[in-house]
């Protein structure tokens, strides 16, 4: 808890270095002082890949993303794991030009245990973890072809479904370059310290994605992605596959759908169905 305290106040000590000279452009817009509505951006949304946006929301202004419903399914050791979420949202608001900071909850989720030597089943249901992330932009939040942002969050064991939950905490930074004719290359660098599948204890995972998007027809992304995480404490590999589809409706609504497969064998497999709106 200790080192998940200084790392917290670490990155609060460097936010106001990176934000400063993007900010004095446009340095009278705040949370207080909302961008007006026709000056706002094209929405983006940190959903529905692995891959986060590099863009923050317009300041002054907040948005809504969640998985309205999603299923996990993973085979552990000793045992099948299945899970359902319900309403798993985050909620951004505009604090600058060029940082938003983010609260998300699992209003509800639902597990079943699956023993492998047994067959005995157990279940438990409740809400789920908080999750508190700040995103930085630190180059094209606002005109380029290349855009980057830094994300610290903290993980917050709060989960009724998960008896065995910890504070976790990693860095996230998001990427994204524009091809021509409209294609989008996203790629996200992530480091963190997370809870052991089978014991109350924490290890260390890298992972690194790349996806590529594009709209298909009016108001229609498609978006595919690859990503690996590296386990340092086990030394072990996972890969996944992601596809999505994200419809739009009006400027500032969205709903996804998609599914998110881990190819090993006990890799995650994940399911999900979502929306993202602002105001």
């Amino acid at each position: 808890m200790k080192k998940t305290v200084a790392f917290l106040v670490g990155f609060t000590a460097i936010v106001p270095f990176f934000s400063y000279a993007q900010q004095q452009s446009a340095v009278k817009y705040s949370l207080f002082h909302p961008i007006p509505k026709e000056q706002m951006r094209e929405m983006e949304t940190d959903r529905p890949g692995i891959t986060e946006t590099p863009f923050t929301i317009d300041a002054g202004h907040f948005q809504y993303e969640t998985d309205l419903l999603s299923f996990e399914k993973e085979s552990l050791e000793n045992k099948d794991q299945k899970t359902f979420l319900f309403n798993h949202f985050n909620f951004k608001a505009g604090i600058t030009n060029s940082l938003d900071l983010q609260v998300g909850l699992e209003s509800f989720g639902s597990q079943q245990e699956i023993d492998a030597a047994t067959g005995i089943k157990q279940t438990k249901s409740g809400t789920g973890n908080i999750n508190i992330r700040l995103k930085q932009n630190l180059l094209g939040n606002f005109g380029g072809d290349f855009a980057i942002s830094l994300l610290p969050y903290i993980n917050i064991p709060t989960a009724k479904y998960e008896s065995d939950s910890r504070f976790e905490a990693g860095f996230i930074l998001p990427m994204e370059l524009k091809l021509p004719n409209e294609w989008k290359l996203s790629m996200q660098l992530e480091g963190d310290r997370l809870k052991d599948k089978e014991a109350d204890a924490l290890h260390t995972e890298f992972l690194q994605s790349l996806t590529i998007s594009r709209e298909i027809v009016k108001d229609l992304d498609a978006m595919a992605e690859t990503y690996y995480t590296y386990n340092f404490k086990d030394r072990s590999w996972s890969n996944y596959l992601n596809g999505a589809l994200q419809f739009g409706l009006g400027e500032n609504v969205k709903m996804d759908a998609g599914l998110n497969y881990g190819l090993q064998h006990d890799a995650k497999k994940t399911y999900y169905l979502g929306m993202a709106f602002r105001f």
